[in-house]
């Protein structure tokens, strides 16, 4: 691409033809107060008017954001008219915001304050009526506070980048401008599938998950035997609540602070995903041997399990029967380990630590119950996490490497680890299916066709003669081109992974928030390679592992041998099985 010359603050730079003037003024060094910086357009560029700069010959200040560079432009950033004009612009969106910083779940990571304190901006300037309130609380996953919403429109164009819906729209006009569902409905009537990337995006506390902090304290206080267990995903990215790298693996340090933390016992839920992946690979092999219903489709995703309910009901008896791990190992826990230890199943309350908001909507499923009991009690997100240990006093990044609670169940392997990025689940079923139909190791345990952050990824296996045609997506705008597929009649796959969240569970909407103002110390590239490097931290632990296929974990085998029987057997259905019915999916918005 041709470069043009331009001058910032008087000093010449050559930039890149067609950057915008804050693209180029942040290459050169400079930082322009903006709140939408670093989060690749993914707001209406220049509506918030924080980034305005003058630039010689213009007649009114330009909005950075979206002014792009020509040959010769000089360009003023420190101007008395730029700064004022940009404090001023943040005081009118602080004059219709809900400042009640002490009280919001935002509070370290909210961008308006952030942008605030950069640019002087003064509370109170501006004073006056303020837009109408709506705080939508009813489902079990996220909370929406239109007080605290600047009118961004990330949330807008992520949730139509993620699953190609549009979902929150902005509605009315002028002064009573909002953005949320249609008609301002709830979360609860509209067709959300909850996965909560709108609050990863969201620069205020206007989305947020819906904590349940409070149901764990009330547990403890109630004398209940609390006993937690943590997914893959979240080992991978706890340490940046603490200011550790995005991609340092905290499995030990995690296990530390949740023992001081007083749980009973602390289990990892990858001794379920062993577990999911023996009922999966049994039902799977089962369907292509007795010409079942193919090709069959994970069901670890709630989010995914959302979608279909809602716009492909056709298709539902496509998806696996399997629960997802962390309910299997509800199940488990209340059950065959309460048996065990002689606990009595209604005295046990389990907390999963999930990656994901639709893991509190999933728990709550009537289908998910065992004998009127819940398999899992309480949903907490890494942010979640992060903040439980904050507000006990842990010192985390002090903390010594603890192991797991495994002393009948617990003990997993490298496969399960992989269940936290997209292809993982896939790569795990492989291993296992393999060894079913030939009675021996894959040669390779890495299948690479299924790894990476193409949107959509497929492989073709020769097993035992065999010819096993698989496809993994992730997000539901990828997913929708192999739904489509199927429901026409074209599909050649036998086994599909989907999962609901871009990248798979280490970019779940419950993971720490990813902006490199409150990340001093990660380096440039950060929202480029996020992902990449807390899927590297589970590939590594994979590849650290001694065993590394689900059938070879031997509290697995154990399991069966002493409570379940076998893979798909009548018990393990009754406890490890679920099932899924048609939702009304409302008015899906283009």
């Amino acid at each position: 691409m041709s470069k043009v010359n331009i001058k910032i603050e008087g000093i010449p730079y050559q930039v890149e033809e067609g950057m915008t003037i804050l693209e180029a003024a942040k290459q050169c060094g400079y930082n322009i107060p903006s709140l939408c910086t670093y989060n690749h357009g993914e707001c209406s560029r220049g509506s918030c008017r924080v980034c305005l700069v003058e630039v010689k010959g213009a007649r009114d200040l330009v909005a950075s954001c979206v002014f792009p560079v020509n040959e010769g432009m000089e360009i003023i950033i420190s101007s008395p008219k730029a700064t004022a004009a940009r404090r001023a612009s943040v005081e009118l969106l602080l004059s219709n915001h809900s400042v009640n910083c002490q009280q919001c779940d935002k509070n370290e990571y909210c961008e308006l304050l952030h942008v605030a304190k950069i640019t002087g901006a003064r509370e109170g300037i501006y004073e006056g009526a303020k837009t109408p309130t709506t705080i939508d609380q009813i489902t079990p996953s996220i909370i929406r506070d239109t007080s605290k919403c600047i009118l961004c429109g990330r949330c807008v164009e992520r949730c139509k980048s993620a699953h190609g819906k549009g979902v929150l729209t902005f509605q009315n006009r002028g002064f009573n401008t909002i953005i949320g569902p249609a008609e301002n409905r709830s979360f609860e009537d509209s067709p959300c599938i909850l996965c909560g990337q709108c609050t990863t995006v969201c620069p205020t506390g206007a989305l947020m998950e819906k904590s349940e902090i409070d149901l764990v304290d009330e547990a403890f206080r109630a004398g209940k035997y609390v006993v937690v267990q943590t997914a893959p995903a979240v080992r991978a990215a706890l340490g940046e609540e603490f200011g550790m790298k995005i991609g340092t693996p905290v499995t030990g340090k995690m296990v530390a602070a949740l023992k001081r933390l007083g749980f009973k016992k602390v289990f990892d839920t990858n001794y379920s995903a062993d577990l999911t992946i023996m009922e999966e690979a049994t039902e799977l092999l089962g369907r292509i041997k007795g010409n079942g219903t193919l090709p069959m489709i994970t069901s670890c995703s709630p989010g995914w399990i959302n979608y279909a309910e809602m716009n492909y009901s056709d298709l539902l008896p496509h998806l696996s029967s399997c629960k997802s791990p962390h309910e299997m190992f509800g199940a488990i826990l209340k059950t065959y380990y309460c048996e065990k230890n002689g606990i009595d199943p209604k005295d046990m309350f389990v907390v999963s630590i999930m990656p994901c908001t639709a893991k509190k909507y999933e728990k709550d499923r009537e289908q998910l119950k065992n004998n009127g009991l819940k398999d899992v009690d309480a949903v907490l997100t890494t942010r979640e996490l992060g903040k439980l240990i904050r507000r006990s006093g842990i010192n985390f990044t002090k903390l010594p490497d603890e192991e797991f609670d495994n002393d009948i169940v617990g003990d997993y392997t490298g496969a399960a680890v992989i269940f936290g990025v997209t292809g993982g689940v896939m790569e795990a079923a492989l291993r296992t299916a393999y060894y079913a139909l030939t009675g021996k190791e894959h040669e390779l345990i890495k299948f690479e066709q299924v790894r990476g952050f193409e949107g959509i990824k497929e492989a073709s296996l020769d097993i035992n003669g065999m010819e096993v045609n698989v496809a993994v997506a992730h997000g539901m705008k990828n997913a929708r081109v192999l739904l489509d597929e199927i429901r026409e009649g074209k599909s050649k796959y036998h086994f599909i992974e989907i999962m609901g969240c871009p990248g798979g569970c280490i970019n779940g909407g419950g993971q720490p928030y990813v902006k490199p103002q409150f990340l001093p110390n990660e380096d440039a590239d950060i929202l480029d390679t996020y992902r990449e490097k807390r899927a590297k931290a589970l590939y590594s632990e994979d590849e650290r592992q001694v065993v590394r296929q689900s059938h070879n974990n031997p509290q697995i085998k154990k399991l069966y041998d002493e409570f379940l029987g076998e893979p798909n057997s009548h018990k393990a259905h009754e406890l490890l099985h679920t099932t899924y019915q048609a939702r009304e999916a409302f008015t899906t918005l283009k």
